[in-house]
């Protein structure tokens, strides 16, 4: 009897956003393949979809709005067109990113939206500029949006505490929701305990094996961003919960397919983003009405927290998988500046 072989959660991702991809390739100018076979060496296909996504509005809004554009099917559209366009197309195209229409609603791109979208536009120049395929650059010409820091959003320790209790007895949950948390319960503590003990990202949780936890060591390999593996390190409280959920765990038969899975759904199918980010603001609406809960504010609260107890930055940010420790330096400068001003109240100069 053949048996069949079983992609790993990542495997499974990465052939699905390369069929996105090419369906959306299908609606762009042809010359945009040259570009995309020429980044994938150094690009997830993650950061390829979303590029493909960025271009396919570029060029529906050139279609839509310039008159050149509007002769031809986007598909026809030659390479000589982006010689021809200037900072002022490039500018009045983020401009309209600002608000838009699709499908009977608005759709808004704050100063985040608009610079990653001008920065798929600069990548997408930049391929065939260098290649000498083009002369001319406008979109290097157009600056990036400046960024405002935005205010970390993360759980107080009493908030951790209430929001473990409030997954463990449900006492804020409706009758119905009751229901199913009498099957999840263990699933579900183990899951934020887990998230809130090792400040992993949801993707990476939702990725886990059971093989991928090692009780001998206390850790966990996952998959970061850019697809290396890492060990990560939990401690006492995360082992409980995730030793309590696999008692459960090994008594359910999953679905073809997902029998690695370490977290499954009440379909016994391995458990989605989505899923998770709805199992969060779900319990952590109980907890409080104040802070838009979500499974990366729980990453914040667990880096915030090693941050205050270990003062190191750079371990923060290898824990976290930050490739740059000034991205941990940015998000955490507010902790850095919080304990600055604590130095002020340990100088007397006179007694008073």
């Amino acid at each position: 009897m053949a048996v069949k072989n079983q992609n790993n959660y990542h495997d499974e991702q990465n052939k699905q956003n390369i069929l996105k991809m090419r369906a959306v390739l299908d609606t762009l100018p042809a010359f945009c393949k040259t570009f995309f076979r020429g980044i994938e060496e150094y690009t997830s296909s993650r950061t390829r979809l979303a590029y493909a996504y960025d271009l396919r509005l570029f060029f529906e809004f050139l279609h839509e709005k310039n008159a050149v554009c509007a002769k031809d099917d986007i598909t026809k559209l030659p390479l000589s067109l982006l010689n021809e366009l200037t900072r002022q197309d490039i500018e009045e195209y983020l401009e309209y990113m600002s608000l838009y229409q699709k499908d009977g609603r608005d759709i808004v791109n704050a100063e985040r939206g608009k610079s990653r979208k001008l920065a798929t536009l600069r990548s997408f120049y930049n391929y065939f500029y260098q290649s000498e395929l083009i002369q001319n650059n406008p979109a290097a010409l157009v600056p990036l949006p400046k960024l405002h820091d935005k205010e970390i959003i993360r759980l107080e320790p009493n908030e951790v505490a209430i929001l473990l209790d409030q997954v463990e007895d449900g006492t804020k949950l409706t009758k119905k929701e009751l229901e199913y948390h009498k099957k999840t319960k263990l699933r579900d503590v183990a899951l934020l305990t887990l998230l809130l003990g090792t400040g992993i990202r949801v993707s990476e949780c939702v990725g886990l094996d059971i093989q991928d936890v090692n009780f001998d060591v206390c850790g966990i390999k996952i998959r970061r961003k850019g697809g290396y593996e890492a060990v990560i390190y939990f401690g006492e409280e995360v082992e409980t919960a995730l030793l309590d959920y696999l008692e459960q765990r090994d008594c359910i038969i999953p679905m073809e397919g997902h029998e690695n899975a370490l977290f499954l759904s009440l379909q016994n199918r391995r458990m989605t983003v989505r899923a998770v980010e709805n199992l969060v603001k779900k319990y952590a609406s109980r907890v409080t009405t104040l802070k838009k809960i979500t499974p990366h504010k729980l990453r914040s609260t667990y880096g915030t927290t090693l941050y205050q107890e270990s003062g190191d930055i750079y371990l923060v940010a290898d824990v976290l998988g930050h490739k740059d420790v000034n991205t941990t330096r940015k998000h955490y400068a507010a902790q850095q500046d919080e304990r600055r001003r604590k130095a002020a109240q340990y100088v007397r100069l006179r007694e008073k």
